[in-house]
């Protein structure tokens, strides 16, 4: 594990099991008695996604950013086939291991979340919460379907402006509003390569154990079960086609003691910036 300091953030790389090489940002005092959070990021996003909630909780926190394999300056796996769920666990829980992170708080947006929720099944004793963004123990077909059909094929750039324009005419319901916020968003998701072009910042090989299973996921109502005995806020974008109102719903039946907050007209997902997204999260974290 070695590691190197920026203004905001530690950057830190380790190997995991495999040997492949794997990035971090760590943010805020490792000695801090607040206990960590954890953020994990939908299925092609990375740390990048979450650097403005990571600076609002440093002052009093660590906050660690993983990127998955295959995603952002984490070492794309030459075997596609490791691109599965148990293998980013693998990779999470090497890396809490190396940290000397006995417990955190887990924010996961997306595959971040079912991840989140899997690890409470794995080391309930280690996880102190967890926060849901967008996702729940259903996915809806169409968004998911959506998200395969995007994230599968390159989609190359001849600048920043046209990257930009890309994401705004393909994510319009994103609640992305400055320049400057559609430009973080742009420089998490595209990378200039060796053409002088911008491509997606992932391996769009990691689509493929998701075609070659049909899309299809295992029953994850379990692993939200597992979460009864802890703190959950969940969150759903008001016009989300990935957590349906309907599953919201059963979600609070399920776990009478869930906090939820709906973001209104914000699609998948919400960036945790919204005003009610951060006044849930800071009454939510407030108490952990």
């Amino acid at each position: 594990m070695d590691s190197a300091t920026s203004s905001a953030y530690r950057d830190g790389y380790y190997h995991a099991q495999d040997d492949l090489r794997l990035y971090y940002r760590d943010y805020g005092d490792p000695a801090s008695p607040r206990t960590p959070l954890l953020c994990l990021s939908g299925l092609t996003r990375n740390a990048a996604d979450f650097d403005g909630f990571a600076r609002r909780w440093a002052a009093e926190r660590r906050i660690i950013c993983l990127d998955y394999r295959g995603r952002g300056r984490s070492a794309y796996d030459p075997d596609w086939r490791n691109y599965r769920a148990e293998t980013y666990l693998n990779d999470i829980r090497h890396l809490l291991a190396l940290l000397d992170l006995d417990k955190v708080v887990v924010v996961g947006t997306s595959l971040g979340g079912i991840l989140g929720m899997v690890l409470g099944v794995l080391q309930p004793k280690g996880i102190a919460g967890v926060v849901l963004n967008d996702v729940g123990p259903e996915l809806a077909p169409q968004g998911i379907e959506r998200i395969l059909d995007f994230i599968g094929t390159d989609r190359p750039q001849r600048d920043w402006p046209s990257a930009i324009a890309y994401l705004k005419s393909t994510f319009p319901m994103l609640s992305l509003q400055t320049e400057g916020e559609w430009q973080r968003m742009a420089r998490g998701t595209f990378a200039l390569r060796e053409d002088g072009l911008l491509h997606f910042d992932w391996d769009v090989a990691l689509v493929k154990p998701l075609r070659a299973n049909g899309a299809k996921l295992p029953e994850l109502w379990p692993y939200f079960r597992s979460l009864r005995r802890m703190p959950v806020l969940a969150i759903r974008g008001g016009v989300s086609d990935v957590l349906s109102e309907v599953t919201f719903d059963r979600m609070a039946a399920e776990k009478p003691d869930l906090l939820r907050v709906t973001v209104p007209a914000v699609g998948h997902a919400p960036s945790l910036d919204e005003p009610a997204a951060r006044s849930a999260l800071e009454d939510f974290l407030g108490s952990l």
